[in-house]
């Protein structure tokens, strides 16, 4: 990965994407500087992610709360101020939320 200078991030300026869940929507705003990706995403009311994620993340939950679901059957609640890390290919997980959500999501190749 190469050198990423000092920069600020207006989230304001930064185009949201729409991504339709099980249920519910995801929407991004996507920041990618090389093979870092940053996003911050907004989960709809009743949202549940449409696949399992193998991808490894850093979730930072910035406001609400959501439940981290684990294939092998494991729940995680998260609320605000709470981070979860994961590498890539260390389990099959998606996000559910009741109320909605605001996340801070960082991946990249740092995590292979």
């Amino acid at each position: 990965m190469s050198a990423i200078p000092f920069q600020t991030i207006d989230w304001n300026l930064i185009k949201k994407t729409e991504h339709p869940g099980e249920s519910g929507t995801a929407y991004w705003q996507t920041l990618q500087l090389g093979g870092l990706r940053i996003r911050k995403v907004t989960y709809s009311e009743k949202y549940t992610a449409d696949h399992w994620c193998q991808k490894g993340h850093i979730v930072h939950c910035l406001e609400g709360e959501f439940i981290s679901e684990l294939e092998n059957g494991q729940d995680f609640i998260l609320s605000k101020g709470m981070t979860y890390v994961v590498s890539d290919d260390l389990s099959s997980h998606r996000s559910i939320t009741a109320k909605g959500v605001e996340l801070l999501i960082i991946d990249g190749d740092f995590l292979r």
